[in-house]
C-alpha cells in the first residue's frame, strides 16, 4: 500500500502547530544524537543512551522527556526497564536528512 506524502499546505494549524513542536524539540545536538540511536526500530533504555553518548544519566532522562513529552518518542515498559523508541516510524527521515544536510 503506497503512502501518499503531505504537503505542509495540506496541514491545518493544529498539525502544524504540532511540527513545530516537535522539531523545536528535535533542535538540539543531543537529542538529534539520541534519535540517531533509535533508527531503524531500535529501542533503548536510559542507561543504555547515556554510556552510547557517554553523559549523565539524569541529562539523558531530562532529553527523553522533552522529546516524549513533544511526541517524538514513546516508551514501554519491560520488568524494570523502560525502552525508548521513535514513534513514528518516519522520523527517520528527519534523521536522514540532518545528516545529509550537514555534510559539507
Amino acid at each position: 500500500m503506497e503512502v501518499k506524502a503531505m504537503k505542509i499546505k495540506d496541514l491545518d494549524a493544529n498539525q502544524l502547530d504540532r511540527a513545530a513542536s516537535m522539531l523545536k524539540a528535535i533542535a538540539h545536538p543531543m537529542r538529534i544524537a539520541i534519535l540517531s540511536h533509535l533508527e531503524d526500530g531500535r529501542k533503548l533504555t536510559v542507561t543504555q543512551i547515556h554510556n552510547l553518548l557517554n553523559i549523565e544519566q539524569s541529562t539523558t532522562s531530562h532529553h527523553l522527556g522533552i522529546l516524549k513529552d513533544k511526541g517524538v518518542l514513546a516508551s514501554q515498559r519491560e520488568g524494570k526497564n523502560t525502552f525508548y523508541f521513535l514513534k513514528h516510524d518516519s522520523l527517520r527521515n528527519i534523521v536522514d536528512c540532518v545528516s545529509r544536510c550537514s555534510v559539507d
